[in-house]
């Protein structure tokens, strides 16, 4: 059986490229990301997840919004004192540093995507799931090929057609390569299609109950926030303890292989 490394893959944001922008988030943006862990080591993160829950009675799973918000399943976190408050996220936090999983994500501005290509292919603009989808994967391959290991799927389970679409995007992958052309895209060094489907190994999807998709969400946030706010406390702190791909990378390798923060013209020109 060959080595597995599982990527594990939230959403945060709205996949239309025309959608009005949402009020709830910091900035508009469509993400797609999670962790990525070696499937040998799976058990040891989720055995870390349990212990989390039981110490502050959570049975529901976390989810990275309501936490922010103390909102949902998480209003309890109002009625804490400050210290008891700052003692759960310095525990929270200590659980998503210490786990053996690493962030990885496509974090695409909408605006700047609007921008970018409204005028050229009108309403023809692909969904930002597609675009999002296929570089997260073709970068997390990239790694976990040079690490002589295969990659496992893991998206979170939404409706019927983004699942779809999911699938449609996962197979196209593995049979066609990338779906990018044109003249800037041999400066990415994209894998192949035969690399892409002897490194991709499998596609399944997980509902909220995973531990490991919790995770996923809770690192994504902070990746897609730090494309706006780069010393954003969260992020920081997972790059100071080497938890995002970039901290393992070379200067060069970032470009093409770390986190990607697309159409962000507008964003740095503000």
């Amino acid at each position: 059986m060959p080595k597995v490394t599982c990527l594990y893959i939230d959403d945060s944001g709205t996949r239309n490229p025309n959608h009005k922008p949402s009020t709830e988030q910091f900035a508009d943006w469509f993400a797609l990301g999670g962790i990525m862990i070696a499937e040998e080591r799976e058990a040891e993160a989720r055995q870390a997840h349990a212990e989390f829950c039981q110490r502050w009675g959570i049975i529901h799973p976390l989810h990275s919004y309501d936490i922010r918000q103390r909102e949902g399943d998480f209003t309890w976190l109002r009625g804490l004192t400050q210290d008891d408050y700052g003692r759960f996220m310095q525990d929270l936090s200590d659980l998503l540093l210490q786990i053996p999983v690493i962030g990885h994500a496509c974090v695409i501005d909408r605006r700047g995507y609007d921008a970018r290509y409204r005028e050229q292919y009108g309403r023809q603009t692909w969904h930002l799931c597609k675009t999002a989808f296929s570089v997260l994967c073709e970068r997390a391959a990239k790694v976990i090929k040079a690490q002589d290991r295969r990659l496992r799927v893991y998206p979170e389970a939404g409706d019927i057609s983004a699942d779809t679409a999911i699938r449609r995007y996962y197979a196209a992958l593995k049979r066609e390569g990338m779906p990018f052309a044109g003249p800037d895209a041999s400066k990415y060094d994209a894998l192949g299609a035969e690399d892409l489907s002897t490194t991709l190994y499998d596609l399944k999807f997980k509902n909220k109950s995973s531990p490991l998709a919790q995770i996923a969400d809770l690192y994504l946030y902070p990746m897609a926030r730090a494309g706006y706010e780069r010393d954003y406390y969260p992020f920081r702190l997972l790059s100071e303890n080497r938890k995002v791909i970039d901290t393992h990378l070379s200067r060069d390798d970032v470009e093409h292989i770390g986190i990607k923060y697309s159409c962000f013209e507008l964003v740095r020109e503000a």
